[in-house]
């Protein structure tokens, strides 16, 4: 299917957030077919597949091909979505980029074989950084930094078109305002519906007020979820970046704004510093910076409230150690309201 119409796919998929669910363990049917389309496609009969453990929307496996470790994900979503096949192009284009990513050993998206679309990387030996964050021994000043060092090198990455990528990287949309409003009022109605939001006209008026800041040309490669879980190394050093499914041609401020949906300004200001010492800042950054963290905000808030993330323990990766998903809940509706704040202010990032 075409990803045309899709803002951000977890929520606007049509089946909607599948996959957000707690999961159990791989249909052994798709272990099995996996397995056999593996071995036909390294030609190999040694493959020993093992459960992974990813945090996704997506089936992983850890592999073992003619003795090579291998970390393999599958899409098996009623859509037949190919979407695999263009992260598997993006990947390669960022690590030209001079910034980490698995290698791509394998991918088929066809399913012309089986009725899944999977992809075979490189395994990394190294935690999510998130790990380390959660257990509160991650140099943070040193990755934030690095972490904006890295999103200012793909951001040299400039594509035609906006949204969602398709197999040439070109985006689906032909404005970024296009783009931007995709879904919009859906999400809105989403929350106001569910009883999470009572302001959404508030909202709507204000990201009306800078629609201004929507005429961007040409668009920068984007990731769309840049998260400390998306980012595998150790407690001080980055060893990949991984999961660019959702990338998009979109606008600078946007994957920085995405880090203060999870952190602090101190860790904001080090990004900040690391993606100046390749790029300048856009015009008008600080107010990109809050319009786009308010739109951020609104769809990993109807990922939370649908997917039901605030109903979870703090053994759910989005969850602080010691926290509940209430915690999250209050942390959500904070985060909305300081990014509607910041953006009718024109704050600094220091209000985080």
């Amino acid at each position: 299917m075409s990803r045309r119409d899709i803002y951000y796919w977890k929520c606007d998929r049509p089946a909607a957030f599948h996959g957000t669910q707690m999961r159990g363990k791989a249909d052994p049917q798709i272990t099995l077919q996996l397995e056999k389309e593996l071995q036909r496609h390294f030609d190999t009969q040694a493959v020993v597949l093992s459960p992974g453990a990813g945090q996704g929307n997506h089936l992983t496996w850890n592999a073992d091909v003619d003795k090579k470790p291998l970390f393999v994900r599958v899409e098996n979503g009623p859509e037949n979505d190919a979407h695999l096949a263009v992260e598997s192009t993006v990947l390669d284009r960022v690590r030209a980029a001079d910034v980490v990513t698995p290698l791509v050993f394998g991918c088929d998206a066809t399913r012309s074989r089986v009725p899944f679309a999977w992809q075979a990387l490189e395994w990394i030996s190294a935690p999510d950084l998130n790990h380390w964050f959660k257990a509160g021994t991650l140099e943070v000043p040193r990755i934030a930094f690095d972490i904006g060092v890295a999103v200012a090198k793909w951001q040299e990455i400039t594509c035609d078109g906006f949204g969602v990528l398709d197999e040439s990287l070109r985006g689906y949309r032909t404005s970024y305002a296009d783009y931007f409003h995709l879904r919009l009022d859906e999400h809105l109605h989403f929350l106001k519906h569910r009883g999470f939001l009572a302001n959404t006209d508030e909202i709507l008026a204000e990201i009306e007020k800078h629609h201004a800041l929507l005429d961007l040309a040409p668009g920068c490669l984007v990731h769309k979820d840049l998260a400390l879980w998306n980012v595998l190394g150790t407690r001080d050093q980055i060893a990949a970046f991984i999961d660019f499914d959702d990338a998009i041609s979109g606008d600078p401020m946007d994957d920085l704004s995405l880090l203060a949906c999870f952190h602090d300004a101190d860790f904001l200001q080090q990004a900040l510093e690391g993606y100046q010492s390749v790029r300048c800042l856009p015009e008008e950054y600080r107010r990109r910076f809050w319009l786009h963290l308010l739109r951020n905000m609104i769809v990993k808030s109807v990922i939370r409230v649908g997917a039901g993330y605030f109903d979870r323990s703090d053994r759910f990766f989005l969850v602080g150690a010691g926290l509940s998903g209430a915690d999250l809940e209050q942390t959500t509706r904070q985060r909305l309201a300081m990014a509607l704040r910041g953006l009718r202010e024109n704050s600094g990032t220091s209000i985080l």
